[in-house]
């Protein structure tokens, strides 16, 4: 195993990384009204977690 990541699979790993984060917790009020209570993982487009959806990066 190498010691450190290639480059280009970090860049990679980075993008992914920031894609599965939740939205900020304004969005929230902002789309639905002060009175609604969602979660903010709603708001972002690609969900990931460790147990299912791998990257293949």
């Amino acid at each position: 195993m190498t010691r450190n990541k290639q480059p280009a699979k970090k860049k990679r790993l980075a993008k992914k990384g920031k894609q599965t984060k939740w939205a900020p917790f304004w969005t929230v009020p902002k789309k639905y009204g002060t009175g609604r209570r969602v979660h903010p993982g709603r708001h972002t487009a690609v969900k990931r977690s460790w147990r299912r959806g791998k990257l293949k990066a």
